[in-house]
């Protein structure tokens, strides 16, 4: 997927001084030059770009708060995103939200086309894949706007697609744009299990010698100390450095109840325990028997299932993980169950929608993001602030 030697290097060298088999240093192809004849953008200044292992792992939030710490040391920073992934309906038009929130943390008077080159959508995808639309000029497209937004700046954060192989079929993924840019590349990694540091090598061997280094985020306390103690000497044995493992934080991760209802433009039927906070989600549609068991072993989850499945209800009601009820359909419980949920605290949302969608359209929530604001970007600051080595992310910027 990376790039490597371009096919359309200098050839009128003097044959009489050269031996024929051999390239002048003008000539001799670089690593920064992309194979399609695309020459790579003219920014003076520095570009970071920080990319992920998949979705959802806090890179829109990290990419803002580096630009709005290096802001604070004075630098003047710019931001793109040159793949729009988290697609919205925006005035007629599909927008990626993320440059939106960053023209407006970072009070930027950049154009969106600018910001978001390129709407990564399945539209697009499908227009690319019949040959409608063509790699060089997109890349040209992103080029241009990168030089745009770099003009007069001290650094320009660029913010990879939803995971960093994403792009590929207009030859640009993640590791196309650090081609591209010339860029430092900070990959933001998930961790569970050790077998996670499986992808974390496969992306550090894609990127190369343009990974700046890794920060974990969203660590869960279990995994924390195995992962500082064992985990990262592994990887900078292997010459990745680390830049930090960010803790987990319930206010970055999940999306309160209420917020969920009114994302989902949900009837509240019980309201008790409305400021819980929902990180996952649980389809109750098995047994009475199968659900209890299963409930019993998630944490922080709602449980979506039809409106009428009372045996479900009452499972979920005794599952101390569980933090809401989501009936699909339409439909109403029983006076018990909202009787036994307001008696233990654990709010009942109605919503119209089948199962299927509501999962769906919550899993959304959930991903994209009540992290996409002021207050959560200045969370993340801080979270990196106290967890990585900000200065070793940033460098230097002459």
């Amino acid at each position: 997927m990376s790039d490597t030697d371009p096919t359309d290097t200098d050839t009128d060298t003097d044959a009489d001084s050269q031996p024929v088999d051999s390239q002048s240093t003008d000539d001799r192809p670089t690593d920064d030059q992309p194979t399609d004849g695309t020459t790579t953008a003219e920014i003076d200044a520095d570009v970071v770009l920080v990319s992920s292992l998949e979705e959802s792992t806090g890179k829109t939030a990290i990419a803002m708060a580096l630009a709005s710490l290096a802001a604070e040391e004075g630098d003047r920073v710019g931001y793109m995103k040159p793949k729009g992934t988290r697609l919205q309906s925006n005035v007629g038009k599909t927008l990626d939200e993320d440059p939106l929130l960053a023209r407006e943390l970072l009070d930027l008077e950049a154009e969106m086309h600018d910001l978001e080159p390129v709407v990564y959508s399945p539209t697009f995808v499908e227009q690319a894949i019949r040959g409608r639309e063509d790699p060089a000029e997109v890349r040209e497209r992103v080029v241009e706007a990168a030089e745009t937004l770099a003009e007069g700046r001290d650094r320009l954060f660029v913010e990879g697609g939803g995971r960093y192989d994403v792009g590929g079929i207009v030859d640009l993924t993640d590791v196309d744009v650090a081609d591209l840019f010339d860029a430092r590349v900070v990959l933001v990694a998930p961790y569970e299990i050790p077998a996670d540091v499986d992808a974390v090598l496969a992306a550090a061997d894609a990127f190369g010698d343009r990974l700046a280094g890794v920060v974990f985020n969203d660590v869960a306390d279990a995994a924390y100390d195995p992962l500082e103690t064992d985990v990262v000497p592994f990887l900078e044995g292997r010459g990745i450095p680390v830049f930090g493992v960010l803790p987990s934080e319930r206010t970055l991760s999940g999306v309160t109840v209420r917020e969920l209802a009114d994302e989902l433009g949900a009837s509240m039927l019980v309201e008790d325990g409305a400021d819980e906070y929902v990180e996952r989600f649980s389809v109750g549609a098995m047994g009475a028997d199968s659900a209890l068991r299963h409930f019993r072993r998630t944490k922080d989850a709602a449980v979506i299932t039809g409106g009428d499945r009372a045996e479900i209800h009452t499972a979920a009601l005794e599952a101390p993980g569980v933090r809401c009820l989501i009936l699909t359909g339409g439909h109403r419980p029983s006076g018990a169950v909202t009787g036994q949920a307001a008696k233990r605290g654990m709010p009942i949302l109605s919503v119209q929608t089948d199962t299927l969608t509501t999962v769906e359209r919550a899993e959304d929530i959930v991903r994209s993001g009540r992290t996409r604001d002021a207050e959560t970007v200045e969370r993340m600051a801080e979270l990196l602030t106290d967890h990585a080595a900000v200065d070793s992310i940033l460098g230097s910027s002459g």
